[in-house]
């Protein structure tokens, strides 16, 4: 049965996205007028950011020739459109944007464009035969500009081989472990209702120290920018962020351990933060009372959460996170901060202003909000381009009444000169 929805979803997730991220990239090459002609920056020297996307490119080359290989195509068309839209688009392009933004053209941000221009053209030939007529316009439009190939369609070229010595297995494994933390803390920051502009304070990790800390530790960076939190603690245990006690569950108790089963109970709850542990992570432990000892199982037992006041506690799959959610001025004021340079942005993009056109912002608000972006000035002009960030009457055609975090503001905005 032809299924209209999931067309509909396919083109919106990754037909749309695959576009998105062709017209960013044109856009900003066409801006820096690019020739194509600059050296290759070997991908040993390029950033890690760099190094990981094309290891995940080679990784997805490997899986796809398989698939194809077994003529199991919809598992090789749907690992292209994961590695687009959550890979590609959802972390490296989105990651990277001010690598793309900056004006000077370097080194770093050289290794950006061909970084992003071997993973668009390598998704559309990989994509050629289940979309043949979108990859081959994406194809023949980069092509026209970078010269890299020397045919005129995408269905006379071939597809790359996976290239060994460019997969890294353990950064993979880095980067998908960082992000495993990244969208707890993400549906942590739902729960609490703090949206991800608003900075906060810390999160605690409770991990041993050795090689998964370490891994961690080199992610860090990445991990707090993503979560927009300041700081991690390590600490070698769960005890420090969060109570847990354990509750007998005596449908399963009862038949097991028949006379013994107040015994056990008994027992149960008096099990040490140390023994959950085990039997979270082992599935199972031995609990010992004089001479006597039972093995009990997770489904005997009920653990019981207590997290500490200000805190949000959550575990997914062996990781567990704390993440502090007290607000003091500082954070505050950087959250309102955050939150009227979004507001000025989408304003810039409504009055049809280029990417680099510089402005000015005029602007009311009470007091209290007022003092809050005061103290965030720079940050507000340098992320906004605008050459002057005043108070005053917001009039004019780009004058606008926006909300920031329930707070009222009149902000005006007016080109000063072209980028």
């Amino acid at each position: 049965m032809f299924d209209v929805e999931g067309l509909g979803d396919v083109q919106r997730r990754f037909f749309g996205t695959l576009v998105n991220i062709y017209a960013f990239f044109a856009m900003y090459a066409n801006i820096d007028r690019l020739t194509w002609k600059e050296p290759e920056v070997p991908v040993r020297e390029r950033p890690e950011i760099d190094r990981w996307i094309l290891s995940e490119l080679h990784s997805l080359l490997l899986r796809y020739r398989g698939f194809m290989d077994a003529y199991d195509v919809t598992k090789a068309a749907r690992g292209v459109s994961d590695f687009t839209v959550d890979a590609l688009s959802n972390w490296y392009v989105r990651r990277n944007r001010r690598r793309f933004w900056k004006s000077e053209m370097g080194r770093d941000k050289l290794a950006a464009y061909q970084t992003l221009s071997t993973c668009l053209v390598t998704v559309v030939k990989l994509m050629a035969p289940f979309a043949p007529f979108l990859a081959d316009e994406i194809f023949r439009n980069l092509n026209s500009v970078t010269g890299r190939e020397e045919v005129d369609s995408v269905h006379l070229s071939m597809i790359p081989e996976p290239d060994a010595s460019i997969v890294d297995e353990a950064l993979e494994d880095r980067m998908a472990r960082a992000q495993r933390i990244v969208m707890l803390v993400r549906a942590m920051r739902m729960k609490a209702n703090l949206k991800v502009r608003q900075p906060l304070r810390q999160i605690i990790l409770p991990v041993p120290e050795g090689r998964e800390r370490d891994s961690i530790r080199s992610m860090q960076e990445i991990i707090l920018d993503e979560i927009n939190v300041k700081e991690i603690t390590y600490v070698s245990d769960e005890s420090g962020i969060v109570k847990k006690k354990a509750k007998p569950n005596f449908k399963t108790l009862g038949p097991k351990f028949g006379k013994a089963v107040q015994q056990v109970a008994g027992r149960i709850k008096e099990m040490t933060g140390a023994e959950i542990s085990s039997l979270e992570l082992n599935g199972g432990v031995a609990l010992t009372a004089g001479d006597q000892e039972w093995t009990v199982i997770t489904g005997d037992v009920e653990i019981l959460r207590e997290d500490i006041q200000g805190w949000v506690v959550e575990s997914d799959g062996g990781m567990t996170v704390a993440l502090d959610t007290r607000l003091d001025d500082e954070l505050l004021a950087e959250g309102s901060a955050r939150e009227f340079i979004n507001r000025v942005q989408n304003m810039r993009k409504g009055a049809g202003f280029d990417v680099i056109d510089r402005i000015t912002i005029v602007y009311t608000a009470s007091a209290g909000l007022q003092e809050r972006l005061e103290k965030q000035r720079s940050v507000i002009m340098r992320e906004t381009l605008a050459e002057t960030f005043q108070v005053g009457p917001a009039v004019g055609e780009s004058s606008t009444k926006q909300d920031i975090n329930g707070e009222e503001a009149h902000v005006a905005i007016a080109r000063v000169r072209r980028g």
